[in-house]
């Protein structure tokens, strides 16, 4: 079968690929930019890939009219536009419009649990995405869940900060609300069961785990599972706002997602029932069989998705396509070049630098200037990466985002979404043997010009002591 995939680039998307490529299917997956779409060597033969941007009709052309089912996973969960809501509408419109031209039998969406009469704006809009799915020719089927649990979801994320870093909490009252998470293995087995089953047309179902737990329960349960004492006390007088800067600043989570996020926990999300447990027979794990598995996955590096490295994670709006020349014009360069002793040994370095393992000298004031960075608004280092030892384009690390990401060739570009006045990128390359490390700024008017005076005095040992580092 031939199966469209949108949102191949996110968290379900990345998990769900190998799935349908192992039960036999062709994929077809929508992304915005190919250069951030990384597909390892052995699904080649099955994946072809589309460059899509859905709030741009004409695009939509390059979806191939043989489709036999396609998966709905986009959302803007946390985008920087206010009106998020109408370009929700206006991409699932242009979805359903181009899909009813094709030969599709169906169309399965995963949305947000929406049992309540007062639901936040980002439920909103998914429910009203659901209606407009629900017009097109094909037989929509809509999962509807709430807190997903799994290594690298933003939920199971936050959750890991805050019971980390806090032994004692004191706490939005939030926190007592009731909710019914599932497993991101459950999940994805939903979504792959339900495809092209005529038992789950044209209807809705809601997906959770054997579970209602109060969000302060979870944080208990995952410290328990870390073997952690905790303490938590919440208190009626934090507001939505207030909340808010609460999770950014002590999570890795950005501001927008954290309001929304906020917006979204004072609604109870709960099942209406489990009938589609008994049709497509499959059996949730519990919250701390969901836990358990997260974290052997995090403990063996074996993170396959994480929301980090999704756009909304960041300040990246555009294509990585339209960043990846390295300017030269207009912009301050610091170039500087060692000799290498071992090619192996040095690459290796470069693609585990940023996360735990640290920038190998002077963490102090990366740590550093990631704090300023958050305290401006801005993403802060806590991101980390999703795998110690592998980079791919379109990842984020800590406050960068990794532009290109070639081991073979030996060269490594991030780009950073820090706050600044300008734009900064960093390059490692290796040419014979020479290690050229290029850190290049294009600063914005007089501020830019002064940022960068301002740091220079500091390229010196930080990069020079990094180098030396990466060489022995």
């Amino acid at each position: 079968m031939k199966i469209l995939l949108t949102g191949a680039t996110g968290y379900i998307g990345k998990r769900l690929l190998p799935i349908l490529i192992g039960q036999g299917h062709q994929v077809v997956c929508c992304v915005r930019d190919k250069n951030r779409f990384y597909i390892p060597k052995e699904y080649e033969k099955n994946v072809s890939v589309i460059e899509i941007d859905f709030l741009i009709k004409e695009t939509l052309s390059a979806i191939p009219d043989d489709i036999d089912a396609a998966y709905y996973l986009m959302h803007s969960m946390s985008t920087s536009s206010e009106n998020f809501d109408d370009l929700e509408s206006i991409s699932a419109t242009n979805f359903v419009q181009r899909l009813n031209k094709t030969s599709v039998k169906q169309v399965i969406y995963l949305s947000g649990i929406v049992n309540d009469t007062s639901l936040s704006k980002h439920l909103s809009s998914r429910k009203k995405v659901e209606d407009i799915l629900n017009t097109g020719k094909f037989a929509a089927t809509t999962l509807r869940a709430g807190i997903i649990v799994g290594s690298g979801s933003a939920s199971f994320e936050i959750i890991r900060d805050l019971v980390n870093k806090l032994p004692i909490m004191i706490a939005p009252k939030w926190l007592n609300t009731r909710c019914q998470p599932i497993a991101i293995t459950d999940v994805l087995e939903f979504l792959s069961k339900s495809l092209l089953n005529p038992l789950t047309y044209n209807q809705n179902f809601d997906i959770g785990g054997p579970d209602i737990l109060t969000y302060k329960e979870m944080l208990l349960g995952y410290a328990e599972a870390k073997h952690l004492k905790r303490w938590i006390f919440t208190i009626p007088v934090m507001t939505p706002k207030l909340s808010s800067y609460w999770l950014y600043f002590v999570t890795s989570t950005s501001y927008k997602l954290a309001t929304a996020l906020v917006s979204s926990m004072k609604v109870e999300v709960i099942c209406r029932d489990h009938r589609i447990n008994d049709i497509l027979n499959v059996k949730p794990m519990t919250y701390k069989q969901a836990l358990a598995r997260a974290l052997v996955k995090v403990d063996e590096d074996k993170v396959a998705s994480s929301w980090k490295d999704s756009l909304v994670s960041g300040r990246f709006s555009n294509n990585i396509s339209e960043y990846l020349k390295v300017r030269k014009k207009d912009c301050f360069i610091d170039r500087r070049k060692m000799e290498i002793i071992d090619r192996e040994y040095t690459i290796n370095k470069i693609w585990s630098i940023g996360g735990d393992m640290g920038w190998y000298y002077g963490d102090w004031l990366w740590g550093l200037r990631g704090f300023i960075d958050k305290l401006y608004g801005g993403v802060g280092s806590r991101r980390g990466r999703t795998n110690r030892h592998e980079i791919h384009s379109g990842d984020a690390l800590d406050f960068w985002r990794v532009l290109y990401a070639n081991k073979e060739e030996g060269k490594l570009i991030l780009f950073a979404e820090m706050k600044l006045p300008g734009e900064a990128w960093l390059e490692f390359k290796i040419i014979g043997n020479t290690l050229y490390q290029a850190a290049t700024f294009r600063p914005k008017g007089i501020w830019g010009k002064l940022y960068w005076y301002s740091v220079l005095p500091f390229h010196g040992f930080i990069f020079n002591g990094m180098l030396k580092k990466l060489i022995k």
